[in-house]
């Protein structure tokens, strides 16, 4: 299993209380700024040409409050730090028009994160079975994949 035998999905997150409208206005701007950020790296210039060529999937997501005070972070403030932590390449975007507050997160994630029919989650039997099945490249992989498998059931559509 290659890079181009995957899907691949862009999701976003954003807060709650902007309109409609809005959110996919403010997911297109992180979109594009993921396209900036990452031109020079390989590894995610292929999963984001397979993505902008073939998958073209957005899936915007509730990122819930932001908040530009570092003490009081929103809880999009809170997902974006797990989402570095875990080293998961993502983009942001902090609009100018709301006091440079974050409105949004993007991150591409292939169907070994979503399609639970073909990649179903582990139940009591062979793990390393059940892990070969996913194919990782590497241990960071790996890790990566199943963090966001965890991360993103806890979402609502936007």
């Amino acid at each position: 299993m290659g890079l181009h035998d995957l899907e691949f999905r862009m999701y976003g997150l954003v807060p709650y209380n902007i309109s409609d409208i809005q959110k996919g206005i403010q997911f297109q701007h992180a979109v594009t700024e993921y396209m900036i950020k990452y031109p020079m790296n390989s590894d995610i210039l292929d999963e984001l040409g397979k993505w902008a060529h073939y998958d073209k999937t957005s899936i915007i997501l509730n990122g819930g409050t932001t908040n530009v005070n570092p003490l009081e972070p929103g809880t999009l403030n809170i997902y974006l730090d797990k989402l570095e932590h875990h080293n998961i390449p993502v983009s942001k975007f902090k609009e100018p028009d709301l006091g440079n507050q974050l409105t949004a997160v993007v991150f591409l994630a292939d169907e070994r994160v979503w399609d639970k029919d073909k990649y179903p989650d582990f139940e009591w039997g062979d793990y390393k079975k059940w892990i070969k099945k996913f194919n990782f490249q590497s241990e960071e992989e790996k890790k990566q994949i199943l963090f966001l498998r965890d991360f993103l059931p806890q979402f609502k559509l936007a």
